[in-house]
């Protein structure tokens, strides 16, 4: 079975090395960034110079490209090449409305589709140890399991096709309200005399321990601000919750708060930093 991989980005790169390293047939690489075709090239993977080329070539093709309108773009330019013989897998973060709206386009050519986002962050991803969400046919998982267990170890079918993004928004709204807990209670901590070091501490022996803040009390300790997931995609992420909640008709006043913060973090040009930069924003700290 050939898998074709399309958007080299900072986890894609890592993705598709996992499966160049761990699969025992060809993968197809594309990217509009050559530099990154060529660094899989390197590690084994055959550059493609286009995603037309990877959808001729591969009988799996994966997805991972940045947002709704991106994802959009890819399937329409590749749908002439897709048949019964092949399986799409997005793995992107988008509204789940665009998603489904791929996943009827592809289907209509008698090709197959899952959405399986990621969570957690290039570390993860380096190491193949990726969560994934998935939404696709109940027949069609385990045919992609053993592919998605090249990239993740935490994997779970959530339900039928939009399923698995529709998990990924609530995730990563979870994430930004504990992310923001954490930036808050941590600033009144520290105004108050207590350390970042025993502020983590004293939290884990209660309710409030959380990964989040267990994985990043060090970045923010040394203000290390550098880019895993950028604050700028967990800005895109929340967009996308919010659209979701206004679809349902769902009020989430602390949806919106996060949202406010992440806002105020591009207009200070903050985008492009780790997302944990948030906590800048909220103790007014200035580099």
């Amino acid at each position: 079975m050939k898998i074709g991989f399309i958007g080299l980005g900072i986890m894609g790169e890592s993705m598709a090395a996992n499966i160049v390293s761990k699969h025992d047939d060809q993968v197809f690489v594309s990217d509009l960034n050559r530099e990154q075709v060529l660094k899989l090239t390197e590690v084994g993977a055959t550059g493609c110079k286009n995603n037309t080329q990877v959808a001729e070539n591969a009988d799996v093709i994966i997805t991972m490209v940045p947002r709704s309108e991106h994802v959009r773009s890819v399937y329409t330019e590749i749908l002439p090449f897709l048949d019964e013989t092949k399986i799409c897998i997005d793995m992107s973060t988008i509204d789940p409305a665009v998603s489904l709206e791929c996943a009827a386009m592809v289907k209509e050519k008698g090709a197959q589709w899952a959405d399986a986002p990621v969570v957690k962050s290039k570390p993860a991803a380096i190491a193949g140890k990726l969560g994934i969400l998935v939404g696709c046919d109940e027949a069609l998982y385990p045919v992609i399991e053993p592919i998605l267990r090249y990239m993740g170890s935490n994997i779970i079918r959530m339900g039928e096709n939009g399923a698995g993004i529709t998990m990924k928004v609530c995730h990563n709204a979870l994430v930004a309200q504990i992310q923001n807990g954490v930036n808050e209670t941590l600033g009144l901590a520290q105004r108050a005399g207590i350390s970042i070091d025993d502020f983590a501490t004293a939290v884990s022996y209660g309710g409030a321990g959380n990964f989040y803040l267990e994985s990043q009390k060090e970045n923010l300790k040394n203000k290390n601000w550098k880019t895993a997931f950028s604050l700028e995609n967990e800005h895109k992420d929340l967009g996308i919750a919010q659209r979701l909640a206004a679809q349902i008709g769902f009020e989430m006043p602390g949806l919106e708060t996060c949202k406010a913060v992440y806002d105020k973090g591009l207009e200070k040009g903050l985008g492009k930093e780790d997302f944990r930069a948030t906590y800048k924003i909220v103790n007014g700290i200035e580099d």
